[in-house]
């Protein structure tokens, strides 16, 4: 864990933060060459009672601790396997749009990424209960800080592609008045585009704030305080045709309970 320092230790942080963009890419990579092609495992799906689950690598979704694996959805859908004595397969995916196109080719049964039950996705979408609220925020450096949604005009953010912030941005545009640039990037996800901040490489990017919140800890030189988005209902996506398993979801959803699920929280958040 990256302790706190007095401002002036900028100089010895940026190596840091570059190393742990270059671990996190050397992950990332190692991920993308365990879980490809999408279109093949559209022929190899697990089938039987197994539930195929295209799963964010993030620090709340799934991550590996020393030689263990957590996160708060990889632990609640752990649960569901107990509960519903049903196994799941979990797909490590690192870009949003990677997990869409494996849900639109049959790929994966179940999509559990930043991707927030607006009314446009449930044109396109089912979904299940929520899981978690969560809401997104801007990432900026602490020392070039901005304080205000207005000051983001003629500027530009980064998102992860397929994020429905591309939306939420073009509407803020037309609040303030001005063009806000968006930047959809299909390398890499949340977690990526908050190092890439902290080190410089871009100014601005949108995650969801309980992921740059629990960063932020740890990267000390980023600002999380201005929100993008109101608070939205957080659940998981499946293809809009696949009502049962999404009713079957929320059904052990409720026999694991608020309790539990609010005891996750509490551990991850």
């Amino acid at each position: 864990m990256i302790q706190h320092r007095p401002p002036h230790s900028s100089k010895w942080q940026m190596p840091l933060y570059a190393a742990l963009l270059a671990a996190t890419i050397a992950c990332m990579v190692a991920l993308s060459r365990c879980d490809k092609p999408v279109a093949a495992l559209t022929v190899q799906q697990s089938g039987g009672d197994t539930i195929d689950v295209a799963i964010e690598y993030s620090p709340i979704s799934y991550y590996t601790f020393d030689d263990t694996l957590g996160g708060y959805h990889y632990d609640l859908l752990r649960l569901i396997s107990q509960v519903a004595h049903r196994p799941i397969k979990f797909h490590p995916i690192v870009t949003l749009h990677k997990g869409l196109d494996g849900l639109h080719s049959g790929a994966y049964d179940l999509l559990v990424a930043q991707f927030p039950t607006t009314a446009q996705n449930r044109e396109h979408y089912c979904f299940t209960q929520p899981v978690y609220i969560d809401q997104q925020v801007l990432v900026q450096r602490a020392q070039t800080a901005i304080h205000s949604q207005l000051e983001l005009a003629g500027d530009t953010v980064h998102v992860v592609k397929g994020s429905p912030m591309v939306e939420r941005i073009a509407g803020l545009s037309r609040e303030i008045g001005d063009t806000i640039h968006v930047v959809t990037d299909d390398t890499y996800g949340p977690e990526q585009l908050v190092m890439m901040v902290a080190a410089g490489d871009i100014k601005y990017a949108v995650v969801n704030k309980s992921i740059a919140r629990l960063l932020a800890k740890k990267i000390t030189n980023i600002d999380t305080s201005i929100d993008i988005s109101l608070s939205q209902f957080q659940a998981w996506a499946l293809d809009k045709n696949n009502t049962a398993l999404r009713d079957s979801l929320n059904s052990w959803l409720d026999k694991i309970g608020q309790k539990q699920m609010s005891a996750l929280q509490q551990h991850y958040f």
